[in-house]
């Protein structure tokens, strides 16, 4: 079934595929779009996940910020979004991030080793500064344009997950964040859901989901190359 949700000025087409019912639990994974919260209700009455999965029953397994776009998982599974969110199980996540100006070593180095946010020392991560920037759509809000200030993406793989982290953690080099999208957690990737749509995992991948090691470095990389 198709459908339509408008965005800050932009329409997306929805896909909403139907739910077989072969499991007594469903999990799905969602490309959030930009200016969407990650809950399904809102007293301001701005976007949610209720314009966009209809499925019962179904939670956020984590979250994803307003301004912040790409992979979401849901789950009615409770034991499973345990294993996702819980810090002493927590999943790598991978993200795209593009930023003011391109990092030098030495601010690379920094957010490699871990910076100082809010009083404590971001854990190491995987960071890699790409050659080429990542193909993905359009966002509807343009981030901010400097003709005489360069962008730069970066690839981030995380372990953790404190508020905000990526952009305290960008900010804290020198380096504003200006987009920030989700491609991958734990095994499970983005792939080519456009933003809006969502599908159900198969079990395969929910077992892969339950099995995933902690380790930054279990994402299979995937996207533009990086810079030596």
């Amino acid at each position: 079934m198709k459908n339509q949700q408008k965005i800050s000025g932009r329409t997306f087409t929805l896909s909403r595929p139907s739910v077989p019912q072969h499991s007594a639990f469903v999990t799905l994974a969602f490309n959030k779009p930009y200016g969407v919260l990650s809950c399904f209700t809102d007293p301001e009455e701005r976007p949610s996940l209720a314009g966009f999965i209809s499925v019962p029953d179904v939670y956020p397994a984590g979250r994803l910020d307003y301004d912040s776009e790409g992979l979401l998982l849901l789950t009615s599974d409770g034991a499973l979004a345990h294993r996702i969110t819980d810090p002493r199980h927590k999943l790598p996540k991978l993200y795209w991030v593009q930023v003011d100006r391109e990092p030098d070593a030495t601010a690379l180095a920094c957010l490699r080793e871990g910076v100082l946010v809010g009083g404590r020392r971001t854990q190491p991560a995987d960071v890699d500064l790409l050659s080429d920037p990542p193909s993905v759509p359009a966002r509807p809000v343009p981030i901010r344009y400097r003709k005489s200030v360069p962008t730069a993406w970066l690839r981030i793989t995380l372990a953790e997950g404190l508020n905000r982290q990526i952009r305290r953690m960008t900010a804290a080099v020198g380096h504003p964040t200006l987009r920030l999208i989700r491609v991958a957690i734990g095994p499970i990737m983005l792939g080519d859901l456009q933003p809006g749509q969502w599908r159900e995992l198969s079990q395969v991948e929910v077992e892969r989901l339950r099995k995933a090691k902690v380790n930054a470095r279990s994402i299979t990389h995937s996207g533009s190359p990086t810079k030596s």
